[in-house]
């Protein structure tokens, strides 16, 4: 008996040394993740003139496609997650005020940040969703960055990203990427699409829905999220799709407007309805045709 036991202690050792070990790896190459420096030639962008027009369309592209979510209105920053099992996040202020994390940003770091996800010394900017906006045309990022550029000063901090140690681990085993990862550094900016109530200009505001519900919008659970955050819905036509619901525009957009299913029920809010709320009509009624014509994928693809 003594024997077994002490057979038994020995694996029970090397079990936890091995899975000790394991762990240690995976912290140390997330370490490695977030320090490396990804070498991107970045295209200058000239800055637009703040003319009406342009602050016009950059102001609604802060407010419907996330930035005013995570900045706040005002630009100065905002804690969006704070998870009691340690998962907390605070936004930069990104105006010209104490604390600003844009300070001294010329053409190519607005872009660098903005576009391909990475700070001024090229490190990744955890959290920041770039590959929501990487295929943003040149004219829309120009008003983005004209719109942020002209917000008043105000008072903020700087980013602050507080990872509890199963999210350390998962990104250190690559099951979790940062944006800069996701991203296809070399590809050139997009031609301009037509706005319209079209599947091609559907595909272009989809873009923003990538961050949770995967490059192929089948949903699953969001790598890195808190815990009690639901899995991302599936958008696609496949099995365990939310799409049946909205077969019509006008079901489709009360949803996206009010954050409420066809029935009354509420849905979580993780989704960011404060964000989809802001989307027009038209850009509504593109990203609704979109969805409705992508290929089949199973729930939690992807």
């Amino acid at each position: 008996m003594k024997k077994w036991a002490a057979r038994l202690l020995k694996v029970v050792l090397g079990v936890a040394a091995l899975l000790a070990l394991a762990l240690g790896g995976a912290l140390w190459r997330g370490a490695q993740l977030r320090e490396r420096q990804v070498d991107v030639a970045v295209a200058p962008l000239a800055y637009a003139e703040p003319m009406q027009e342009i602050l016009r369309q950059g102001g609604y592209l802060y407010r419907s496609r996330g930035c005013q979510e995570c900045h706040g209105g005002a630009g100065a920053g905002r804690v969006f997650i704070d998870d009691p099992n340690g998962l907390r996040v605070r936004a930069p202020n990104i105006t010209g005020g104490a604390g600003s994390a844009t300070e001294g940003y010329g053409e190519r770091d607005w872009v660098r940040a903005i576009r391909h996800g990475l700070n001024r010394d090229s490190h990744p900017l955890m959290i920041m969703p770039s590959e929501d906006y990487n295929r943003f045309t040149d004219a829309d990022l120009a008003a983005l960055i004209a719109y942020v550029r002209q917000l008043p000063p105000v008072d903020g901090g700087a980013a602050e990203l507080r990872f509890p140690l199963p999210v350390r681990v998962v990104y250190g085993l690559g099951l979790m990427q940062d944006a800069a990862a996701k991203i296809d550094h070399a590809l050139p900016a997009p031609a301009p699409v037509a706005v319209a109530a079209s599947v091609e200009h559907g595909a272009y505001v989809a873009a923003m829905c990538q961050g949770c519900h995967g490059a192929g919008f089948g949903g699953g659970k969001i790598p890195g999220a808190p815990p009690q955050w639901p899995a991302a819905a599936n958008l696609t036509p496949g099995a365990g799709s939310a799409m049946p619901r909205y077969a019509g525009f006008e079901a489709f957009k009360a949803m996206m407007r009010s954050g409420r299913r066809p029935d009354g029920s509420a849905i979580d809010p993780a989704m960011p309805f404060a964000t989809m709320a802001a989307l027009d009509d038209t850009d509504l009624r593109a990203l609704h045709l979109y969805l409705r014509q992508l290929p089949a994928k199973a729930q939690g693809s992807r």
